[in-house]
């Protein structure tokens, strides 16, 4: 009896790590799908928060992932509710409600050259944004970056990055 429930054990669990081992497969697939080497710009100079906003929306239009109400929406967001966008030392995730303009899940990155002060509080130097379809959606895309921007050395690739390649390298080698 003990050395089937030890054996039922073992194989239960490695089923479980052949599952999980197949759902991280899917997650880096989906995330690799989610960034369009066009929707990332390195090294830019903006003049504001807002227009580092506008810009880092406008590579979710140009990728087709949204609409230009969504990219006004994120700034009216930021105008309404402050920054609670910056979740990590110079990192902000601009995003805004799907109904806004949602029209592909996807995502965008932009390197600024320098920090700049955002909304009059905290300095950002890197921009991820996010379009989500749905709340589910939006949570495994916070769940897929936080992965990401949560390794310290990860985080000073991106901040660092001068080309699109090193940021795709970046969000490849993150699972």
């Amino acid at each position: 009896m003990e050395i089937l429930a030890r054996i039922t054990a073992e194989n239960i669990g490695a089923k479980a790590s052949q599952q999980g081992r197949i759902r991280a497969e899917k997650e880096v697939i989906a995330l690799k799908g989610l960034l369009d080497s066009k929707a990332i710009q390195t090294n830019i100079q903006v003049n504001d928060w807002e227009d580092a906003v506008r810009r880092c929306g406008k590579l979710l239009v140009e990728t087709g992932k949204v609409t230009e109400s969504y990219v006004q929406a994120m700034v009216q967001n930021i105008h309404e509710l402050g920054p609670y966008m910056i979740i990590a030392p110079e990192v902000a995730l601009p995003h805004s409600r799907p109904e806004d303009g949602v029209r592909k899940k996807g995502i965008s990155v932009l390197v600024l050259d320098e920090s700049i002060t955002f909304a009059g509080e905290k300095r950002v130097k890197l921009l991820i944004g996010l379009a989500a379809t749905d709340k589910d959606s939006h949570m495994n895309l916070l769940q897929q970056v936080a992965e990401v921007i949560g390794d310290e050395e990860r985080l000073k690739r991106l901040k660092n990055a001068g080309s699109a390649a090193e940021v795709e390298a970046v969000f490849e080698h993150s699972f």
